[in-house]
C-alpha cells in the first residue's frame, strides 16, 4: 500500500512539474456507433477543415482532460472554461491530481490563453500571491500541446491541419448531439504548414521538440462540422532523462456561441523574478 501510494505521489509530482516547467526554460468513443457506417466525404479533407468550423461558430465552453503515465501509474490533469476561436483567447481553470490521502495538495491554477502567451496564476514555486507568470508559448518545446497540463483549444483543432491518413467509423453521440466519429493521425510539422501568425510558430516548437511530429488522435465532429470531442496522443521527452512520456489529451467543447471575456494581466500583474523548479 504504502508502495503504491509513494507512485500516486510521484505521478501528482510529475503532473505539476508539466506546469512548472513553463516559466523556467520551456522544458521540453462516446455512445455506441449506430448502423450507418456510410463513409463521410474524403475524411481527410473534412478534418483539414475543422479548425476553420471553430472559425464559424466563435466560441465554446470547453473540458480538458490530460493523462500521462509515469511510474506505472497514470495521473489526469482537468480544466474547464472557455474559449474565443475568433480571437484566440481563452481561460481555464486547471485542476492537478489529489495526493494519496485524497485531499487536494494544489491550488487550482488559473490559465489565460493568448495568441503566441500563456499566463498561469497560482501556480506556485516561488511565484507571489496574486502575480501571473506569462509564458511565450513559441519557446516552450511542445508550443503548449502539453506544458500548459490543458491543450489550447484552438491549438488541439489546429494539428487537424496536418491529417495524414484517417478513417469514417459512423455515427454516433456525444453528449446526445449526433456526431461523426473520425480516427487517424495527423502531422505537426504539416499542420504546421496550414497554420499562420502564432499558431504556426506553437506547432513548430511542437514538431521540433516532440519524440515524434506523429499524433495519433480520435476526434468527433458534429454536422457543422465542428469539434466536439478530440483525443490526441502525444509523445514528448522528459527533461529529466527518463525518457519519452506519453500524453493523452482529450478536449470537449460545447455550448457554441457562448459570450467569452478574457482580460489579460497588467504589466505589473505579472512576476518576472526567478522561478522554482519542481522537486
Amino acid at each position: 500500500m504504502a508502495k503504491r501510494q509513494r507512485r500516486l505521489r510521484d505521478g501528482a509530482v510529475f503532473a505539476a512539474g508539466l506546469l512548472l516547467c513553463a516559466g523556467v526554460s520551456g522544458c521540453a468513443g462516446v455512445g455506441a456507433a449506430s448502423e450507418d457506417s456510410r463513409p463521410a466525404d474524403d475524411p481527410v479533407r473534412t478534418l483539414r477543415q475543422a479548425p476553420e468550423a471553430l472559425l464559424t461558430a466563435g466560441s465554446a465552453q470547453a473540458r480538458t482532460a490530460m493523462e500521462m503515465a509515469t511510474g506505472g501509474t497514470r495521473v489526469t490533469i482537468r480544466g474547464e472554461g472557455a474559449y474565443d476561436f475568433r480571437h484566440q483567447l481563452g481561460q481555464l481553470t486547471v485542476v492537478l491530481p489529489a495526493d494519496p490521502t485524497g485531499a487536494a495538495e494544489h491550488v487550482p491554477i488559473v490559465e489565460l490563453l493568448a495568441p503566441g502567451a500563456l499566463f498561469m496564476k497560482n501556480r506556485g514555486a516561488g511565484v507571489p500571491a496574486g502575480k501571473w507568470v506569462r509564458v511565450a508559448t513559441a519557446t516552450l518545446s511542445d508550443g503548449n500541446l502539453v506544458t500548459g497540463g490543458a491543450t489550447d483549444p484552438y491549438l488541439a483543432a489546429g494539428v487537424l491541419r496536418g491529417t495524414r491518413e484517417a478513417a469514417y467509423l459512423g455515427r454516433t453521440e456525444v453528449a446526445g448531439v449526433a456526431v461523426r466519429h473520425f480516427k487517424g493521425t495527423a502531422d505537426l510539422a504539416l499542420a504546421a504548414r496550414g497554420a499562420s501568425g502564432a499558431e504556426r510558430a506553437a506547432l513548430r516548437a511542437a514538431a521540433k521538440g516532440f519524440a515524434t511530429d506523429e499524433v495519433p488522435f480520435e476526434v468527433y465532429l458534429d454536422d457543422q462540422g465542428r469539434v466536439r470531442k478530440l483525443r490526441q496522443s502525444f509523445s514528448f521527452v522528459n527533461g529529466r532523462g527518463r525518457g519519452p512520456v506519453a500524453v493523452d489529451s482529450t478536449t470537449l467543447l460545447f455550448a457554441f456561441g457562448t459570450p467569452v471575456t478574457v482580460t489579460l494581466p497588467r504589466a505589473h500583474d505579472i512576476y518576472t523574478g526567478r522561478i522554482a523548479e519542481a522537486n
